[in-house]
């Protein structure tokens, strides 16, 4: 049986949110704008989820824009912006999520200007840096919450209160933090927060955008063709995906502190158990994020030590860090701004925890990377260590 361990890739989808997906699709059909009793029948499934997504956040059901994902969320966000006021100029950090970053990429071939920031070595922002790139055209500040690949906890308040200070919108990409860690759009100064469901046990396809509304953020729609969500996002909605999106941000508000509490002990326990481990690198910082531990190993070959935790017995089910880099073949761009040497910035494991992620997965889990480090050693006996 596979031993799962990336849940920052993707976490399976609850059984209550099943649950209330299944219910839908027996009973609430309808097209949510029809007008007709089944039509506001839906719509009603689609107001109930999206005040607990909001719940989850403390804004209000109405700030809430569905969309396809996190992916999806960012664009509209940030293209969105853009193109209310016509252009501007943009801030973000080097170490966003690749949806960030090549939206940036994008906005910038068609004349925004960008700011790319740089992070310290435990890969956080400076704020006297942001504070510096601050210009009077600036319509956006761009920030990942958690860092998908490290669980680095950038400080939202402080980055938040600087915003506000200047009049300029925060963007929050929360996919890895939306239940796992505070947050608070307005103690925080947010202006718009992008949110995945399949992060954290609800169905992959859906996502939403927090838009504030008062006051009102600016927004250009990306998508046209219907008028659906105030002319913001035109489509007809996917009524049970939503639903299932309001099931898991339901669950993870009733747990509380519980579950990242959880989280935090097995986070600690896995890197105890990692220890045997000669030279071992923590990429994560101790105090980040609980559900995310990143190693990096050196004197092993990263591709070889990712292909037989996945592959052997148990199958041991991580990534090199995130999934869309591993695509690329490249090595983390987030480790390499952090200062690491790019050879164990390409031996790096990232491993993430979940709500069935027991203390009998993480144990197993650290057994197979040991043995699996152990035996790639032994095959190249003469591999230097690679310093951090």
């Amino acid at each position: 049986m596979t031993l799962y361990l990336d849940h920052a890739a993707t976490t399976p989808v609850r059984a209550a949110v099943i649950e209330r997906m299944t219910e839908v699709m027996k009973h609430h059909g309808a097209n949510p704008a029809s007008s007709h009793g089944p039509g506001r029948d839906a719509a009603a499934v689609v107001d109930r989820a999206a005040a607990e997504v909001a719940a989850c956040i403390g804004a209000c059901g109405d700030e809430i824009v569905w969309t396809s994902g996190a992916t999806e969320a960012i664009n509209l966000a940030l293209k969105g912006v853009c193109g209310f006021h016509g252009g501007g100029h943009v801030i973000s950090v080097v170490t966003e999520h690749s949806a960030t970053l090549d939206t940036l990429d994008w906005l910038e071939r068609g004349g925004v200007a960008v700011t790319r920031l740089a992070v310290d070595r435990d890969g956080l922002l400076d704020l006297a840096a942001l504070a510096a790139a601050l210009r009077a055209d600036t319509r956006c500040v761009s920030v990942m919450h958690v860092n998908n690949e490290t669980g680095v906890m950038q400080d939202l308040a402080a980055i938040g209160a600087l915003c506000a200070e200047h009049g300029v919108t925060l963007h929050v990409d929360a996919a890895q933090s939306l239940g796992k860690q505070r947050i608070d759009v307005d103690a925080q100064h947010i202006g718009l927060l992008s949110m995945s469901a399949h992060k954290l046990g609800g169905p992959p396809g859906a996502g939403a955008l927090y838009v504030r509304a008062r006051p009102r953020i600016g927004l250009a729609a990306q998508i046209h063709g219907g008028g659906q969500q105030g002319n913001r996002r035109s489509g007809t909605l996917a009524v049970q995906q939503i639903a299932g999106f309001g099931a898991a941000c339901a669950l993870l508000h009733t747990e509380g502190a519980a579950l990242p509490q959880r989280l935090r002990r097995l986070n600690d326990r896995l890197w105890q158990g990692l220890a045997p481990i000669e030279g071992i690198v923590r990429n994560s910082p101790a105090d980040g994020a609980a559900h995310i531990l990143n190693v990096s190993v050196p004197g092993v070959h990263g591709a070889a030590l990712l292909t037989g935790l996945n592959e052997g017995q148990p199958p041991l089910a991580v990534s090199s860090g995130a999934t869309c880099s591993a695509a690329r073949a490249e090595s983390s761009h987030v480790l390499r701004a952090m200062g690491r040497r790019p050879a164990l910035a390409a031996a790096s494991v990232r491993l993430s925890l979940g709500a069935d992620t027991t203390a009998d997965t993480v144990d197993r889990a650290a057994q197979r990377m040991v043995a699996e480090v152990s035996r790639l050693r032994r095959l190249a006996p003469r591999r230097n260590a690679i310093p951090a």
